[in-house]
């Protein structure tokens, strides 16, 4: 596989979590170099080509979303509905459906099959590497996720996930569980 491209500037991220950056607070830095981790390592099975680019920014300035617009621990509705209202608002012309997709999926344990399945796939797989701080690494070198996480440090941001869960949950371990079965597919 080739050697993993790190974009430090991704213009399109930085305008489209800009209006969410109040409701966000305090857990935006985190967020944004999820985002920007996230991106890198799907471009990256996307052999980086420039086509899938604004779906997968996209995708993933919304992906999480739902968490701080709707309080959601089962926050994939909630993410794709802002996503698809926002891209309908502003005109983006994004495949309203592979849009959709890329978020829904992104927890999938079981690799996705179906339309639009590089893009949704690509997603799913930058989502797991991250999410697991690089422990699943879906083809990729330590060396490289290492690359990545040095160029978009982590600002505390699985920490925030936790903290969420018990915030929403009541505890940790029955807001775990409530994301669990609000988020994951099989």
């Amino acid at each position: 596989m080739a050697e993993i491209e790190i974009k430090l500037d991704r213009p399109r991220i930085d305008e489209l979590l800009a209006p969410y950056r109040q409701q966000i607070g305090n857990d935006f830095p985190g967020y944004r170099n999820h985002v920007y981790r996230t991106v890198t390592y799907a471009m990256h099975f996307l052999g980086n080509h420039s086509r899938y680019e604004p779906l997968v920014e996209t995708a993933f300035v919304y992906h999480d979303l739902g968490l701080w617009t709707d309080h959601e621990l089962a926050y994939l509705e909630p993410s794709e509905a802002v996503a698809l209202a926002d891209n309908e608002k502003y005109g983006w012309g994004l495949d309203p459906d592979a849009l959709r997709g890329a978020i829904h999926w992104h927890h999938k344990i079981r690799p996705y099959k179906g339309p639009h399945q590089a893009v949704i796939e690509a997603c799913r797989k930058a989502d797991w590497i991250d999410a697991s701080m690089g422990i699943i690494r879906k083809g990729l070198s330590r060396a490289a996720i290492k690359q990545v996480e040095a160029a978009f440090a982590n600002e505390g941001f699985h920490k925030t996930l936790l903290r969420l869960a018990k915030d929403y949950g009541g505890s940790t371990l029955v807001g775990g569980i409530q994301v669990t079965r609000g988020i994951v597919k099989w």
